[in-house]
């Protein structure tokens, strides 16, 4: 797969055209600006807890945020969206942040259950469908999952399973966006 078929999918070109609409239309003001900055933190500090945890295809990740709930990365993403619509303050950005929700829970979310639930599945068997009954897609669950036994996984986390998962790189992608849109605004 070539640099611009992997830079250029839906999911991206979505986020694309989400982050170049926030940054045209930003008008944050000193509240929306804090109340987003935290609501960004939020969702940023969710993505870092569980990619601590996560180690793709090799093991069931079900402690930190994976206890509560199955999308911890999701939960966090849509945190972050959301974060930077309340920071650009425009009812621009407010929509296309709609129509991604929308996309997100329309197309993105029942597809990616299916093929990583089968997936999963396949390979962790009943502890991951004893899982997927008990544990919720986005909205956490008050009380953690505790396994019956037998489910092979992380246990710790760890800053080199954050790295390993590229995490950083998202996490200065969002401070570029929210910088660029409080700079537009200052430019103003």
């Amino acid at each position: 797969m070539g640099f611009f078929q992997r830079r250029l999918n839906p999911r991206a070109l979505a986020m694309y055209v989400f982050v170049l609409v926030l940054v045209w239309a930003s008008r944050p003001g000193l509240m929306s600006t804090l109340i987003g900055s935290v609501i960004v933190a939020l969702g940023v500090g969710i993505r870092f807890w569980a990619t601590g945890y996560l180690v793709k295809t090799q093991e069931l990740a079900i402690q930190g945020p994976y206890a509560y709930v199955r999308h911890p990365l999701y939960l966090g993403t849509a945190l972050v969206a959301t974060g930077c619509a309340a920071v650009a303050n425009h009812p621009v950005g407010w929509l296309v942040w709609l129509g991604l929700v929308a996309l997100f829970y329309i197309y993105y979310l029942p597809y990616k259950n299916r093929i990583e639930g089968a997936r999963l599945e396949a390979r962790f068997g009943d502890d991951y469908r004893r899982y997927e009954v008990i544990v919720p897609r986005l909205l956490p669950r008050i009380h953690p999952y505790r396994p019956l036994g037998g489910t092979a996984t992380v246990e710790r986390w760890s800053a080199e399973r954050v790295v390993a998962n590229n995490e950083v790189s998202t996490l200065l992608w969002v401070l570029t966006l929210v910088s660029l849109m409080v700079l537009r605004w200052a430019l103003l």
